[in-house]
């Protein structure tokens, strides 16, 4: 933006905002290292990025606007693209007549600015606004597809009801209502962040829903005349057989939109109704996760990253489906994944494009499972082996030979607790003995939602509820080995009780909805230590291994949850619904 540091510096001390003294400590430090005294300010938290917007606005002589509570109609919203209102931070939030009043972070953009002038044929009147007031309405987008959804199937009325006709399945996949109804599902799930399109014909419509964070929520209910339309186009995207309509089918498309590598992952499946289709939307274009940004912290974290570093032996990841197990082992494999190692995955499905790994998709029918697809990754000289899922004998019995045998072998199972994946190995045959020299470390996980803080309230909970929450919990244990196993600064004193804790209370509000944004792990990590080995040796049940884990400082699931909630990064009502058993 065309405001020198002096021009801002002037401004400032003009408006007594700040102390001069101040000001100038950070002006001359700016100036030393060539820096801008914007950034600086807001980096030390001298002043927030409204009041310095709002600075901004003044210096040029252009209008301030705030929109962080308004609702845009969804014509207007439309006069700027999308992409161009995500890639450029800029929204049109009011038309009068030929005027259309546009909101932007830099109005020294003149070239976006003259493309939408050219586009809308309306002159274009700027105002500045904040960062937050641009996310707001950019979540706008997302929240007119119904609007969209209406306009578009009262236009094409006619046209989708002669698509539904017993006509060649290959043409109505072409006809462009059904080209627009598909393309605009897809387009609102990747905007509003969902992990999965749930597509699911009844007797007179055709519900559409978004797993969004983990939870399902209804996005369209669409006339009952599309659905041979929407099938027979996904299926030709998916490459699957269009006149197939009596067995499951799986396939996968990719789409690069915006900057943005879409993999999905479609599986359609015969019902009373029609065919079910449940899309999986996979980023192929998003940054690695970190582990810390995963949720792991404190000993947790040291443990893991002790035990990754070792040559050989078993990482395991524990959890039900969806709980986050593939992308741990991924993050894990990113870290160990140099140029002086080779990995190789046995994987159903490959999830993931990773580069210098090697990736293998099993295909049972033809007999390449998870042992057999193990089996063969062995004569590739590999170092590190990551087996999608142990689920039978023989897998079991390779994945321990092959970290017996110099390799670092990373894999998962399906079980509740990381000392529970302990005795499920031994139940599926293995013997104790070569499962206690093997395991390395067990992870055990679940995803919860993180709360708004845009809406969030504070509480303490009351004696009514600790004692209700007591029924279920050891409270006192749990805050006491929270309070010795955590760093948590000064959110938590040796001193404090539950009643002293301040907690957060999803309410709701326009950025979120229902009060929650994001997802983060709780974790339990137990790391085979030498006293773990010999209770492995002696067919120890998971309460006595996870008593043990405890003992060496091991936070279990619903502890690490509870610390999340004194962290504020989630609610307790999250915890309790996503760990209870």
């Amino acid at each position: 933006m065309r405001i020198s540091n002096e021009q801002l510096k002037n401004f400032i001390e003009d408006s007594g905002l700040l102390d001069k003294n101040d000001l100038e400590k950070v002006f001359e430090e700016t100036q030393a290292k060539e820096g801008n005294l914007g950034d600086a300010l807001l980096a030390k938290k001298m002043i927030s990025e409204v009041q310095l917007r709002k600075l901004f606005a003044y210096i040029l002589g252009v209008p301030f606007v705030d929109l962080q509570k308004e609702t845009i109609a969804t014509d207007v919203l439309q006069l700027v693209p999308e992409p161009i209102a995500k890639k450029y931070k800029i929204v049109a939030f009011e038309k009068n007549g030929t005027e259309l009043k546009i909101a932007m972070l830099n109005p020294d953009d003149i070239q976006t600015i003259d493309f939408i002038r050219k586009k809308t044929g309306l002159r274009v009147v700027i105002c500045i606004t904040s960062e937050e007031s641009i996310e707001a309405i950019l979540k706008q987008y997302g929240k007119s597809l119904k609007a969209e959804f209406g306009d578009m199937i009262e236009k094409n009325s006619s046209e989708i009801e002669n698509s539904s006709g017993d006509q060649d399945l290959e043409k109505i996949a072409s006809d462009l209502p059904i080209i627009r109804i598909v393309d605009t599902l897809i387009k609102h799930a990747i905007i509003q962040g969902a992990s999965d399109i749930h597509i699911e014909p009844d007797e007179k419509e055709v519900r559409v829903r978004y797993r969004i964070d983990g939870i399902l929520h209804e996005a369209m209910v669409l006339p009952r005349q599309v659905k041979e339309g929407i099938t027979a186009r996904i299926k030709v995207l998916s490459n699957l057989k269009l006149d197939e309509h009596r067995i499951p089918q799986d396939g996968r498309f990719k789409i690069e939109k915006d900057g943005l590598k879409i993999s999905f992952r479609v599986s359609i499946l015969p019902i009373f109704d029609g065919e079910k289709i449940v899309m999986r939307l996979l980023d192929e274009s998003a940054k690695g996760l970190t582990l810390e940004s995963m949720g792991l912290a404190g000993k947790a974290l040291e443990a893991l990253h002790r035990e990754i570093k070792k040559p050989n032996g078993m990482i395991l990841v524990t959890g039900p489906t969806g709980s986050g197990k593939t992308t741990t082992l991924y993050t894990v494999m990113d870290i160990l994944n140099t140029a002086d190692v080779n990995i190789s995955t046995v994987e159903d499905p490959v999830e993931y494009r990773m580069s210098r790994v090697n990736q293998t998709q099993i295909y049972p029918k033809v007999g390449l499972t998870f042992a057999a697809g193990l089996r063969a990754l062995l004569r590739q000289d590999p170092d590190i082996i990551m087996v999608g899922e142990i689920r039978d004998n023989e897998t079991m019995e390779m994945a321990i030979q092959a970290a017996m045998t110099g390799h670092l072998v990373l894999s998962t199972l399906h079980t509740n607790s990381a000392a529970g994946a302990l005795p499920r190995l031994l139940d599926m045959g293995a013997e104790p003995f070569l499962v206690a020299s093997t395991a390395n470390v067990i992870i055990a996980q679940r995803l919860v939602r993180k709360v708004c803080h845009d809406c969030a309230v504070k509480y303490k909970l009351s004696k009514k509820e600790i004692e209700t929450l007591g029924r279920n919990y050891n409270l006192a244990e749990i805050l006491e080995h929270i309070k010795k196993s955590a760093i948590l600064g000064k959110q938590l004193k040796p001193k404090d009780s539950w009643e002293d804790i301040e907690l957060l209370k999803a309410t709701g509000c326009e950025q979120c909805s229902d009060g929650y944004r994001g997802r983060v792990g709780i974790y339990e990590v137990l790391e085979i230590t030498e006293d773990v080995r010999q209770l492995i040796s002696q067919k120890a049940s998971a309460h006595e291994l996870e008593e043990r884990a405890k003992m060496n400082g091991m936070l279990t699931m619903v502890e690490d949850g509870f610390l999340k909630c004194i962290q504020n990064m989630t609610t307790l009502e999250e915890i309790l619904r996503v760990t209870k058993e």
